[in-house]
């Protein structure tokens, strides 16, 4: 099976520019000739149709990006598999997902998703994204490369280190955690949290609301914001400094810095919807807020970029709910727990290794999605040409 795959490349240190790029390095490494291309590159996509002559185009992004993905695969003669992300809602191209044999979503949330947004489910299969063990597994905490990052932060011998990395941290759960720690804030030992930024509007909007929860909190010494492009060996460092990584995402259709702190032995505090419920093991490898509140919409709008004429606002025919926001009382309860509790957070570290490495790693993902390519792609298409003669 020859394969070429778009998502955004050269590489980026984004998640769907890192998802493409083990998608790649995986197929490879398991015996099977790949090329990865830029998927707004058209140029360089139909020289690669040309030259490499692909079984079979696989794509990452959304389902916004179905021109670059799908159309412009089968306008040239070859067979697209996207390889779909969470947006929320699914609000264009139903008929161009329905008619495909396959798509590979990133979780069951996301297949979810889909279908209740009108793309049939039968020809959705989920297919997890991997991570790279070289890079992501646990350092001893005496490694002179965590010393330094813990130092950095001002992290003291007796102090726990709480992490949370997002393009803000809001939409990762931050505000539900320092609600969480502020009700416990007298039955845990000494404590920073962490919150790896990088700026944005978004960012922005939210800092002034997180500043005045720190405040009112008195947890002016106790937060430390940093920001910045992290390259995955540094990202693996960050995650080896921290005891606990915190993350009940408002809104996550995957979750693969969660699977990487997993992978370096850190247990995750993280919420039981989307991504995450596949890929955190509750009480084992880490805990799961139920859902408190949801934030539920009637109406969006959309853009010439996802295939309309113009901008406008369409309604839901029922209202969606398009974030989530964890139970604060459960997230205090979790924190208490692996907070004062050193054995339980080496005991769900170790199991967090293992769950990692053994089924997330990404040469397991690449043979996952081969092996669903043959079955509903490729034997399919087999069958229909030995009917034709």
């Amino acid at each position: 099976m020859k394969s070429l795959v778009l998502y955004p490349y050269p590489l980026e240190y984004d998640g769907q520019s890192l998802q493409g790029h083990y998608l790649v390095k995986g197929l490879n490494e398991i015996g099977f000739e790949t090329l990865p291309c830029g998927r707004e590159d058209s140029d360089s996509k139909k020289l690669a149709y040309e030259k490499f002559k692909p079984d079979v185009v696989f794509g990452v992004g959304y389902w916004g990006d179905t021109p670059d993905l799908i159309l412009h695969p089968q306008e040239n003669g070859f067979t697209p598999v996207p390889w779909v992300n969470a947006d929320g809602f699914v609000a264009n191209y139903h008929k161009e997902l329905n008619n495909l044999p396959l798509i590979l979503a990133t979780s069951n949330w996301v297949k979810a998703t889909y279908i209740r947004d009108g793309v049939k489910g039968e020809n959705i299969k989920v297919a997890h994204i991997g991570f790279d063990p070289t890079i992501f597994y646990p350092r001893k905490s005496y490694d002179s490369s965590v010393r330094d990052v813990r130092a950095s932060f001002g992290i003291e011998e007796d102090e726990l280190m709480l992490l949370t990395i997002g393009g803000d941290v809001t939409s990762k759960g931050a505000q539900e955690i320092f609600k969480a720690l502020n009700k416990i804030k007298n039955k845990i030992p000494k404590w920073k949290y962490v919150c790896k930024i990088w700026p944005s509007v978004s960012t922005r909007i939210w800092s002034k609301v997180e500043g005045k929860l720190i405040e009112e909190f008195g947890f002016q010494e106790n937060i430390v914001y940093t920001k910045g492009d992290l390259p995955p060996e540094k990202m693996a460092t960050l995650l080896n400094a921290c005891d606990i990584y915190c993350a009940p995402s408002r809104l996550e259709g995957y979750g693969m810095i969660q699977v990487e702190a997993q992978a370096c032995g850190k247990p995750v505090i993280s919420i039981n919807v989307g991504g995450p419920k596949d890929t955190i093991v509750q009480g084992k490898t880490g805990f799961l807020a139920e859902v408190g509140y949801e934030k539920k919409f009637t109406s969006k709008w959309v853009t010439k970029a996802m295939g309309f004429e113009r901008r406008h606002k369409i309604k839901f025919p029922e209202p969606k709910t398009l974030d989530y926001e964890a139970d604060i009382d459960q997230l205090a309860e979790y924190l208490e727990q692996l907070m004062t509790n050193k054995r339980l957070r080496t005991e769900m570290g170790g199991n967090a290794i293992k769950h990692a490495h053994e089924n997330l790693n990404y040469r397991k993902t690449a043979m996952n999605i081969v092996n669903l390519t043959k079955q509903y792609v490729l034997d399919r298409q087999k069958i229909r040409v030995a009917q034709r003669r």
